[in-house]
């Protein structure tokens, strides 16, 4: 159930929902949104009925009644531009068999301020290092949407998925004709359980231009770079322990823990279906190399590939010869 506690008369408002994620890329990104605008709460989603509370907390060795995620409406009012902002903000995501009628009741209740327009955020793993700027890319509930955001030099993502509710909220919104974009900020595969105050930053980046919000990202861009000192401490510590008795990890050691934590972060199965059908497409026509290529590449997984995708061409001369 959802309770109004303070009245809002919304100006065409645009809505941006999130929940805690791989990197917690939407949550940070929503948050630092609603703070630095200084949104004020107006409504309370009571979402009880929604979740199943699977653990307790301990405090002072005593156990503490369970408490259930809190979710929260906030607004802010564009005084510069025509569109004000409706952010909700959820400490959690829904039980999975709970997903759709959770969804339902925020659509049906932001339906009432007129919102045509959704965004979300999300993270997109891909093998790439920490020290590397995150990248953003776009999908959107409708063709030709995401071309707005070729100005910005945001990647469109043609094929693949979003897992969790970053994604999926935003699929179940184009059912009930919202309109709406989802941008992904990149991760590095081995950094999935870490915080990523970057990805966070590219996406509200890109969403301060867009909606020429004018919010000032300095406090986002510190977090990032201390996040990125602290990956880099730990990779140091590897290399070098502090216990004379430990043998420390060499360059190429901590190289192959990079690759198996990326290897163990799958890409989604579809891209993975069609990168099979387009390897067995080249090896009946080696022309098809090139869309192959491509694709590895626009995931960024063509090092993993290198060898099979070299042997097309090394068959190929074999059979030639």
């Amino acid at each position: 159930m959802i309770k109004i506690q303070r009245n809002i008369k919304a100006k065409n408002p645009i809505f941006i929902a999130a929940w805690p994620g791989m990197g917690s890329v939407s949550l940070k990104a929503a948050i630092f949104l609603k703070e630095k605008l200084k949104a004020f709460p107006f409504a309370e989603f009571e979402a009880k009925d929604f979740f199943y509370v699977s653990d307790i907390l301990i405090e002072d060795t005593l156990v503490k009644v369970p408490t259930f995620p809190q979710a929260k409406f906030y607004y802010w009012q564009n005084k510069k531009g025509k569109n004000d902002l409706i952010i909700f903000i959820s400490e959690a995501q829904p039980s999975p068999d709970k997903i759709l009628p959770y969804t339902k009741e925020i659509l049906d209740f932001i339906s009432t301020f007129k919102v045509r327009m959704i965004y979300t955020f999300a993270a997109m793993p891909l093998p790439i290092d920490h020290l590397q700027k995150s990248q953003v890319w776009v999908t959107a509930t409708h063709k030709g949407l995401a071309e707005q955001f070729k100005k910005f030099n945001v990647k469109p993502l043609t094929t693949g998925m979003i897992s969790g509710l970053n994604g999926l909220f935003l699929g179940l919104a184009k059912e009930q004709k919202f309109s709406g974009f989802c941008l992904l900020g990149e991760i590095p595969l081995y950094t999935i359980q870490i915080e990523n105050p970057k990805a966070s930053l590219a996406v509200v980046e890109v969403l301060n231009k867009e909606l020429n919000l004018e919010i000032d990202l300095n406090e986002l861009q510190l977090a990032g770079k201390i996040m990125e000192e602290e990956i880099e401490h730990l990779i140091d510590y590897l290399k070098h322990p502090l216990d004379e008795h430990e043998k420390p990890i060499s360059d190429e050691e901590i190289e192959k823990i990079r690759k198996t934590l990326a290897a163990q972060s799958r890409i989604p199965e579809s891209a993975k279906k069609k990168i099979e059908e387009l390897f067995n497409q080249s090896h009946k026509d080696i022309t098809k190399a090139a869309d192959l290529k491509k694709e590895l590449d626009s995931w960024n997984v063509y090092k993993e590939y290198e060898d099979r995708f070299l042997d097309l061409f090394r068959k190929k001369e074999k059979k030639d010869n």
